[in-house]
This record gives C-alpha cells, sequence and structure tokens, in this order.
C-alpha cells in the first residue's frame, strides 16, 4: 500500500505531457494549499514526463493564485533534453485558472558525480526527546492547519517562544521532521519538506498564514532513511514581504536541499500556520 504522501501527489497521465491531479484537503493551511505539498505534486508528473531523470534538481514556481482542495491538472513541456539534465516548463491549473507556474531542471541525482560540499553548518538540534513535538500545537492551529497531521516536527526548544507569545526576534526557526507513516525521504518529498515548517514570521512576532508568491528550491543530493533537520531563516522584510530561507539536512549529515522564497508578511489580525 502507498505511503499517505505517495497518494496525495498522485498524478494520472491522460495525453502527453498532461496529468491529472487531485489536491488533498489533508494539505491545506490558512487560506489555500500548502505550496510545498504543490510542488512535490508539480515535481511527480516532472518525472513522469522526463521518467530517464526522474530528480528535481532545480526548480522555481511562481504562485500565481491559491489553489483550494480538489481536481488540478499539471501540464508539462520539455524544453530541452540533454545526457545529464532535462529542462521542463510546468503549469498546475484548476478549471481554466493557472495556479501555478514553473520551471526546472531534472536529472538522476545517484548517477551525478561526486558528494555534497558545503560551508554551512548543519543545525545544532538538540535529542529528539528533549525538542517540542507539533502535537503539542494550540487546537485552533491544528485546526486551520490540518497539514500538521501529514508529518512529524520537533521543534528546538529555544525557537518555540511564538508558540507562547514570546517570539525572540531573531527570525529562526528549526525543527527534526518526518513524514508520517514511516515514508523515507526522497528527492520528490524534498520538495514539500522546505516549506513545511511554520513561517519563519512567527518568530518575528508575526504569525499567520503567509502566502507564497516565488519559491525556488535546489536539491543536492538523495536522502539517507531517517529524520530530517530543517531550518529556516529570515533576514529582511519590505514593503509587506519577507525571504524565507530553509536548509535541510538528512540523517549522515549532509546538507540534501536548500531553498529561497519571497512571500507576504501575515496580516496582524490573523492567527493560523502555514
Amino acid at each position: 500500500m502507498a505511503a499517505e504522501f505517495d497518494s496525495d501527489i498522485f498524478v494520472n497521465q491522460t495525453a502527453p505531457g498532461e496529468y491529472d491531479a487531485r489536491l488533498r484537503p489533508g494539505w491545506v493551511v490558512g487560506g489555500g494549499v500548502n505550496g510545498g505539498y504543490l510542488l512535490a505534486t508539480i515535481g511527480n508528473a516532472i518525472r513522469h514526463a522526463v521518467p530517464a531523470k526522474p530528480d528535481p534538481i532545480s526548480i522555481s514556481a511562481y504562485y500565481l493564485s491559491a489553489s483550494v482542495p480538489g481536481p488540478a491538472r499539471v501540464l508539462t513541456r520539455v524544453r530541452r533534453e540533454g545526457g545529464s539534465v532535462a529542462t521542463v516548463a510546468a503549469d498546475l491549473l484548476q478549471g481554466d485558472e493557472q495556479r501555478i507556474a514553473a520551471l526546472a531542471t531534472f536529472g538522476d541525482l545517484a548517477g551525478l558525480p561526486g558528494d555534497v560540499a558545503t560551508t554551512a553548518r548543519e543545525p545544532d538540534l538538540p535529542d529528539r526527546e528533549r525538542c517540542v513535538p507539533n502535537s503539542m500545537a494550540p487546537e485552533d492551529i491544528r485546526r486551520i492547519a490540518p497539514m500538521m497531521e501529514r508529518f512529524d516536527m520537533l521543534f528546538h526548544p529555544e525557537q518555540v517562544g511564538w508558540a507562547v507569545g514570546q517570539p525572540s526576534g531573531n527570525g529562526v526557526i528549526s525543527a527534526w521532521f518526518r513524514l508520517k507513516d514511516g515514508r523515507e525521504p526522497d528527492p520528490i518529498s524534498l520538495l514539500a519538506v522546505v516549506d513545511l515548517l511554520p513561517p519563519v514570521t512567527f518568530d518575528l512576532g508575526r504569525p499567520g498564514w503567509a502566502p507564497t508568491l516565488e519559491l525556488t528550491a535546489h536539491v543536492r543530493a538523495v536522502p539517507a532513511p531517517g529524520w530530517l533537520k530543517v531550518r529556516h531563516a529570515t533576514r529582511n522584510v519590505a514593503g509587506g514581504m519577507f525571504e524565507e530561507d530553509c536548509e535541510v539536512w538528512d540523517a549522515t549529515g549532509r546538507l540534501v536541499a536548500q531553498s529561497r522564497q519571497l512571500a507576504r508578511l501575515p496580516r496582524r489580525t490573523t492567527a493560523t500556520a502555514g
């Protein structure tokens, strides 16, 4: 039996380059469907369009309007396919409305030379027993963000002051992460993981749904089985928007994915997660 995540991002080919999907209500947050889940659904369609190159290496998506649970279509166009990578454009539509426009580079990560070399530092997370589980989130947050039931998060205990009205103001949130059902991480799931922690603006005292405008993800390597470490950070707020940088590290201590997104600041009157 397929894991819940794989069932939720399932696509069915209906014509060359065209795929039907069904966006699940379990991935709703705030005023729409989570952007990372949508990116993974698009990525699943792209890997079917170029089966010899099944892994996302880079993908940039522009979120034109909020997606809602229900039927959707992903239209893919292979712009170029070379020896090691393919460049594919993809659009996600619901009815006649385009929700997302994306451009991606896919390849076979296992076949690429070398390993990850980085000057970035792995997040210093305490042992999982000392971290704060997302199951302790207030009921109103869990009701507005049902996607929190899809995964386990264990937050750094020094970075959850926002949950009790005492944000640090540092603009950093980090946590251990894994999908439900014992589903191990892979390159496609990393496209969702980069957008599943609460918006880093929570740590700036600005809780609420933060709609993504643009999200670019780079997948560096096939992740090892086990828990992931995820870190979100921001340095700039301007014009009612902020950037959010994400790093994902696997169980062996490798940096396996990075992302940057531009999102709108939550309205101060809301109290949602996303």
